[in-house]
């Protein structure tokens, strides 16, 4: 399943590439942290032109929407010019309909009738303020070596917005090599953040087992002072010490063991393919990975390890020496999931109900910590120290999908957390998705995905392949 090597395994441990239609290429990188998660390990996935061209030709969809504060409702289309069997150009232009129905309604100018009313939308047409336009260019340079140029500009920024990715697939490990001026992060808090210049190689082994040993090496400089993507957003919160100029370099070593309690052996219909086949069997399984990832890092990134919250804990292992800016991190993880599916999704109705709950314990330092005094309290027959039964706690992310009528289901996904220490309000919901899916059975295992964040009120429309 050669195809199943960008599938997001590893949960919350890898910088997955977080969705967005603040920007033309629909990508934003997650602000990394000390040690995890690791480095630039986000996973390959199809480009948002690329997204757009399939949803054009083969769904019939002219314009697709997205919506995103403070810019509004968007519609996006993309032209395709295919020069080579190995080459091809896509040109991606935005329209801001939201700007455009306020400048007809605040328009001074008093229409006097439909067909004025008419004249003065095509005035209003003619603003650049409107539109984005984007250039991207894939080259297929070998079977296994794929090379992505994009070139990006907005009427609300000075400077356009490029990047450069570099992605070869050996028989047993990926290498990612990408540039970005200016990059694009998101913070676990919502907020964005613009670094002038970002580069990063990442080689991730690829395995295909039940049960194997796994390893992720990256190296990402940054330069420039990071800035907010926009100048609406809470100016007096601090710049993430991770995107501060320097050098980090990561490595995490990881074992990773699947599986399954229960797997239905019934029969599945005859001469009717699932809308899935990734989601046409129900089971009920399990799936667990330990490991220690590490960084160095060297510059004004540097002092990020020093970092030290009632978020982050401890962190772990650590060295610096401040007169070379230098420092050294490292701590263990471990997760566990449980996956439960109830139908084949064959059938027109309620043929699929599948939930997934994964629990993350990112820092063994702090857990173990944490673990040791709830021991010596109890032994002690002493009251229980809130922050150590919070610091045992692991944060836990849960995922139901419905079937509603045919391939269409709907999803949710949230973060979820236990503050302990607010006995009134025990758990707290983190950014959850609503996202509707429809599944096209034609390509095995497919998928186009609406989604809406009331966190970051963000919508987008969007292509995903073999993500299950």
């Amino acid at each position: 399943m050669r195809k199943l090597r960008w599938v997001m395994d590893g949960g919350a441990f890898w910088d997955l590439d977080v969705s967005t239609p603040k920007t033309l290429d629909g990508l934003a990188c997650p602000v990394p942290e000390d040690p995890l998660p690791l480095g630039l390990s986000r996973g390959t996935r199809l480009s948002r032109p690329k997204q757009l061209h399939f949803m054009h030709t083969f769904m019939h969809a002219l314009l697709l929407p997205s919506y995103a504060k403070p810019h509004g409702l968007t519609l996006q289309r993309v032209l395709s010019l295919p020069f080579s069997e190995n080459w091809i150009v896509y040109l991606l232009g935005q329209f801001n309909l939201q700007r455009f129905v306020s400048s007809v309604k605040s328009s001074k100018e008093t229409p006097e009738g439909f067909s004025s009313w008419l004249k003065n939308i095509g005035k209003h047409l003619q603003q650049k303020s409107l539109y984005a336009l984007g250039f991207c260019s894939e080259f297929q340079l070998t079977p296994n070596d794929t090379l992505l140029f994009g070139l990006d500009g907005y009427d609300y920024a000075d400077k356009p917005r490029g990047k450069a990715v570099l992605h070869h697939e050996f028989p047993h490990h990926d290498l990612k090599v990408e540039a970005v001026y200016p990059g694009l992060f998101v913070d676990k808090t919502g907020n964005y953040w613009d670094v002038p210049f970002s580069m990063a190689i990442d080689l991730a082994s690829v395995t295909t087992c039940d049960s194997s040993m796994g390893y992720h090496l990256s190296a990402q400089y940054t330069s420039g002072a990071p800035e907010q993507f926009e100048s609406n957003q809470n100016q007096t919160v601090r710049v993430p010490p991770t995107l501060l100029p320097g050098l980090a370099f990561k490595s995490v070593f990881s074992y990773r063991m699947n599986t399954d309690i229960w797997r239905s052996e019934g029969r599945k219909l005859k001469l009717v393919q699932p809308y899935d086949i990734f989601l046409s069997s129900p089971h009920v399984s399990a799936s667990g990975i330990i490991g220690a990832a590490a960084t160095a890092a060297f510059g004004d990134n540097s002092a990020r390890a020093q970092v030290d919250d009632d978020r982050q804990g401890s962190p772990g292992f650590f060295i610096q020496a401040a007169g070379i800016k230098s420092s050294f991190v490292a701590d263990m993880f471990a997760s566990i999931t449980l996956t439960a599916q109830h139908g084949n999704f064959q059938r027109l109705f309620l043929d699929l109900t599948r939930f997934q709950a994964r629990l993350d314990f990112p820092r063994g330092s702090k857990f173990l910590s944490g673990a040791t005094n709830l021991a010596q309290d109890l032994l002690n027959s002493q009251k229980p120290n809130m922050d150590d039964v919070q610091a045992i706690c692991p944060n836990a992310t849960l995922s139901l999908q419905q079937q509603i009528v045919g391939p269409v289901s709907f999803r949710v996904d949230s973060g979820v957390t236990i503050d302990v220490k607010n006995p009134d309000w025990l758990v707290h919901a983190q950014e959850p998705v609503f996202a509707v899916e429809y599944a096209l059975e034609v390509l095995g295992s497919a998928k186009a995905v609406a989604w809406y964040c009331p966190k970051r009120q963000e919508f987008m429309a969007e292509l995903r392949f073999y993500e299950t």
